[in-house]
Formats: C-alpha cells, sequence, structure tokens
C-alpha cells in the first residue's frame, strides 16, 4: 500500500524497542503501513505523499488515560473553577468574582480548591458567607472527596446541627453541632435534591472543551472513570458521548465506565448491562464502549476515610479507633464483583487505601474462583499504600495496577494532611509503583483529572523523579520505588491500550495499527531526569488525521487586546 503521510527525519518510539531510533513511519488509510531506515519505508512514497518533516522531534504512541473525568472536568471548567487559587483568599476572591460576573445563576457550583489552603484542610461556611450571602455555594475540592458550602447551600439542602452523619460520610461541625462548611464523602449526597441538575448542553459542552485540551497533551483515548446511570434530571453522560461520536464531534476513543452506585444494590446490574448492550450494538469499539464498571472501595487518606490496615493518628500522634472507610462490606464486594465479572465486564476499583486494595484483590480472588480465568482485564487504581503481601496478587490475579503517578512525590497535602496522620514508615509505602512493577503487575496510567492536571508528561517526570517538576524537596520513599522512562511511558501507552481491549490496534507503532501518536519537540531518551517535564507536544494525530497541531493551535489564538 502507498503512504499517504510519511513522518521523516526523526526519532521514533515504536514501544516494542528499548528506545528510540532513526526511522519514517509511513501511513496510508489511517493505519501505519511502515516503520523504518529512510530507505526501506521510502518505497511506499508516491510523489503524492504527505511528508511531515519532524526535525528531529520524537514520535510515540499516542498517550492513553486510564483514569480521567473528561465530562466533569470541562464543566467544571466552564463553572466556578478554583484550580488555580493558590491561597484561600485567592479561592474566596474567585467565587465572589465568579458570583459577580454570574447574577443570574440559582447556585455557584464549581470545584478545584485544594484542601492544604485551609487550616486542616477544612474551610469554613463563614469565608463563603462574606462574599455571596444572597444563594447557594457548592463548590467540591480538588479530589472530589469533598466540598465547601455556604449557610445559604446547608439551608437549601435542609441540614443543619440535628442532622445526623451519613452512612459512609461526615460533616465539619462547629461547637454546637452546626455544619462549619466542609462535607465529607457520603454527606456530599445531601445536597442532591437541592442542587440544580447537571443540563445536558453544559455536559455536552464540557465534553468538547476537555477534548480539546487533552488533544493539545498528545492523549488519544481515555477511561472515563465515572459515568453514572443519570438521577434527578442530570445529563446523561453516556449518551453525551454516544451523541458526540454520532454528529463526528468525538475524536478520541473512549471506554465509559459505569458507576457502581453503592445504595443500589445488585439490582442495578441489569440497567448496566443493557447500558452496556446498546452502545456495543451502535457503535465500534474502538470509538466507544461502555463494558467496564467503576467500584468506589474507599476514600481518600487527607480526610481519614482511606481504608487503610493500621489506625490512623491524631493531631499527636496518638492511635485512634479510625480504620477509614469501606463503602461495602467485604462479602457484598465479593458478591456483586463476582456476578460483575461472569457478566463478562471489566472492573475498575477506587482503592487508594491497603486495605482497600486487600479487598478489591479478595473479591477479584473469589470471582476468579467461582467464575475461572478470563479476558476482562480488571484494574486497581490510585494504590496510594499496598501492603507487600498484595503486591505480589497483581500478578497472579491478572489485575493491572492503573497509577497515578503524579501524585507520587512531596507535596503540601501529602506532607500536611496525610503523613502525619499514618503509622510510622508509611511515606516508604506510598504509591509503591516499583514495588509493583517489580512484582509483575501490569502498569496502566491515568492522571484522574481534574483532580490533577492530566498532562502526561508532568506525570512521567514525577515517576521517573519521585519530585514534582520545579521543587527542591527529597524524593517521596525510596529509590526502588522509582519507575524507568520507559516503564512508565509503556504504561501510558500500551498498558492502558491493553486495559481498554485496543492493544490489538493501538498502544504501539507497528505495521497494521491505526495510527495514533503523538510527537514531542524533543527526544525524551536524551533529555537528564530532571529535564523530563519539559518536553512539550507539538501534533497529535488520530487514525492518521491531525487532531491538534501546535503551531497551528498558536497562530490561531486571538491576539492580545490593547488596552
Amino acid at each position: 500500500m502507498h503512504a499517504e503521510i510519511l513522518f521523516e527525519n526523526g526519532w521514533v518510539y515504536t514501544g516494542n524497542d528499548a528506545g528510540p531510533v532513526r526511522a519514517n513511519v509511513a501511513v496510508a488509510g489511517g493505519r501505519i503501513v511502515a516503520v523504518g531506515s529512510p530507505d526501506d519505508v521510502e518505497s511506499t512514497t508516491t510523489p503524492d505523499t504527505r511528508r511531515v518533516d519532524l526535525q528531529g522531534q520524537l514520535v510515540v504512541p499516542g498517550f492513553q488515560d486510564a483514569h480521567i473525568h473528561p465530562i466533569f472536568a470541562g464543566v467544571e471548567m466552564l463553572q466556578c473553577d478554583l484550580t488555580e487559587a493558590s491561597t484561600a483568599e485567592d479561592a474566596v476572591a474567585l467565587v465572589g468574582r465568579y458570583a459577580a460576573e454570574n447574577p443570574d445563576q440559582p447556585w455557584i457550583l464549581g470545584a478545584g480548591w485544594s484542601m492544604d489552603l485551609f487550616p486542616g484542610g477544612t474551610p469554613t461556611r463563614g469565608l463563603l458567607d462574606a462574599v455571596v450571602q444572597d444563594r447557594p455555594v457548592y463548590l467540591q475540592n480538588r479530589d472530589h472527596h469533598g466540598a465547601w458550602a455556604n449557610t445559604a447551600a446547608f439551608a437549601a439542602a435542609a441540614i443543619s446541627r440535628d442532622t445526623p452523619d451519613p452512612a459512609g460520610g461526615r460533616f465539619e461541625r462547629e461547637p454546637d453541632g452546626t455544619p462549619a462548611g466542609t462535607v465529607h464523602e457520603g454527606a456530599m449526597d445531601l445536597f442532591n435534591d437541592a442542587k440544580p441538575a447537571l443540563p445536558y448542553n453544559l455536559a455536552y459542552q464540557g465534553l468538547l472543551a476537555s477534548q480539546e485540551l487533552l488533544l493539545s497533551q498528545g492523549i488519544t483515548a481515555w477511561q472515563d472513570a465515572w459515568v453514572p446511570i443519570p438521577e434527578g434530571g442530570h445529563a446523561d453522560n453516556l449518551k453525551v458521548y454516544m451523541d458526540a461520536a454520532n454528529a463526528g464531534d468525538l475524536k478520541v476513543r473512549v471506554t465509559a465506565c459505569q458507576w457502581w452506585d453503592r445504595t443500589a444494590g445488585m439490582s442495578q446490574l441489569e440497567a448496566i448491562l443493557e447500558r452496556r448492550n446498546t452502545v456495543r450494538e451502535s457503535f465500534d469499539p474502538l470509538v466507544l464502549n461502555a463494558n467496564t464498571v467503576k467500584v468506589m472501595v474507599d476514600g481518600v487518606a487527607e480526610n481519614f476515610t482511606a481504608a487503610m490496615h493500621h489506625v490512623y493518628l491524631d493531631h499527636h500522634g496518638h492511635h485512634t479507633d479510625n480504620r477509614g472507610i469501606e463503602f461495602f462490606e467485604p462479602a457484598e464486594l465479593k458478591e456483586f464483583v463476582t456476578a460483575i465479572d461472569a457478566s463478562g465486564m471489566q472492573l475498575h476499583f477506587h482503592a487508594l487505601g491497603d486495605r482497600a486494595v486487600t479487598d478489591a484483590l479478595d473479591a477479584l480472588q473469589t470471582a476468579r474462583d467461582s467464575n475461572g480465568v478470563n479476558d476482562h482485564r480488571h484494574h486497581l487504581a490510585h494504590l496510594q499504600v499496598v501492603r507487600s503481601e498484595d503486591a505480589a496478587r497483581f500478578a497472579e490475579l491478572g489485575a493491572a495496577a492503573n497509577v497515578q503517578a503524579l501524585w507520587a512525590c512531596h507535596e503540601d497535602q501529602l506532607d500536611t494532611l496525610t503523613l502525619p496522620f499514618l503509622e510510622p514508615g508509611a511515606e516508604a509505602r506510598h504509591y509503591p509503583f516499583g514495588e509493583l512493577a517489580a512484582a509483575g503487575a501490569r502498569l496502566v496510567a491515568g492522571s484522574d483529572w481534574p483532580v490533577s492536571t492530566a498532562d502526561p508528561i508532568a506525570a512521567i517526570h514525577v515517576a521517573v523523579n519521585r519530585t514534582a517538576p520545579g521543587e527542591d524537596l527529597p524524593p517521596l520513599g525510596p529509590e526502588s520505588q522509582k519507575l524507568s522512562l520507559q516503564q512508565i511511558l509503556n504504561a501510558y501507552t500500551q498498558g492502558t491500550a491493553w486495559i481498554n481491549h485496543l492493544d490489538a490496534e493501538t498502544g504501539t507503532l507497528e505495521p497494521g495499527k491505526l495510527a495514533d501518536l503523538a510527537v514531542l519537540d524533543v527526544n525524551l531518551f536524551e533529555l537528564s531526569p530532571e529535564e523530563l517535564h519539559r518536553a512539550v507536544v507539538t501534533q497529535t494525530w488520530i487514525g492518521g488525521e491531525c487532531v491538534y497541531d501546535r503551531a497551528t493551535a498558536r497562530q490561531s489564538q486571538p491576539s492580545p487586546v490593547m488596552q
């Protein structure tokens, strides 16, 4: 087959070699037809072949994000976005400015505030009351396991000092029991009936806004880790994906991870399977599939809801009686995990604490004992703390370790709100990616955006260094927990392609596979580890189509308005 496009004069990391090689890549019909030396590949060209001069840049397989929330992230970008706030004062000012600019919004909704900006990670309602008194304000934090509300929001939801903490959640309270302003986990659900529903059009625009950003970061496929069955008039995010695919607006390859509602029981499986089958009957799985179920096993460590084997410590270093929250009793978890596995669906676990990891692996063992070995490719995400005896079980059970590598470094939230409240030596057990890899676990990679940036380059930098770009802090944990550049790059490409059942068609650059690739301005393998964050995506291609070009994008940006 003659090449329609030829990438030449650059480096190519195929994913099958020890590192990049000087090679050309020929593409026709959206697929790679040849990878090799210029002389070998030149025979595929014709005078009509479009030649892309890489000028020494690096071509890699397109990045694939194994755990991300694009629709919700896009919606939050279009609402009150607090991700850029660097102080508590900044956050409050942003809320006040947004409220003034949006006087017709009945609620001020948004997200992105960082817990480390506030004492104890728990901002008060009074801070919001000072800038917005005329309507409710409800803002999720950056990890989306807690929210910050003003007095009007508590009143609208009929939450008072007499409202008990719900199962699986709690309120921060003032001395008389009045909610102080921060709510955790299941307590957030008590606002659901009062808050406005997410409109369909806003969800659709959120998807498009997210896709534009993610394409600029070289991301060609993702697994959306939270696609619930809609309730209360909220937009159906699965329908958003389906409509975007039908309209030709969906450029990336999407695995929609259906949410397992912890209050709905086994009866919800029927509806999940129906939605899976609707997508299966209507779409090529290379475009969209919904054959995955997301199970939230526990919470997060910074609000003491991650399920741990060891008890949390108090502010004086003394043992408490709190081991976090398991959202399911182990027996219940085993029962529905076995049923989901038997239905042919993949399981995607949020398992952050070591007890949650044990519970999820135990459930997978029960499913295997009952249903036998299969190729569903289950995976556990986050893995902040993992016991050594559980690390080896990943390979034994064929479960992948879904790593959010950007978090594996010292930063304020970890150092002030987490590590001081865990058992001595917990730092060495934090994000044990190197240990998991050494134990034979298959690594896949994701961002959990909008919890943190979706940029794969930033996550790659942290995985290799265990320090954040530009930070003068010691690496997190021992040297053995670092990953090599090749390990984390493979996790972000062929690893996630495998978890998304796209590995036969994507994830490596070789003849016959789809031409999904990213072009980086520098050869990553020639940079020192400390310089990895310097790399920039200059082009993104999906199925042989250039869906992002940095040069064109920069040219199309509006000129600054002169005052």
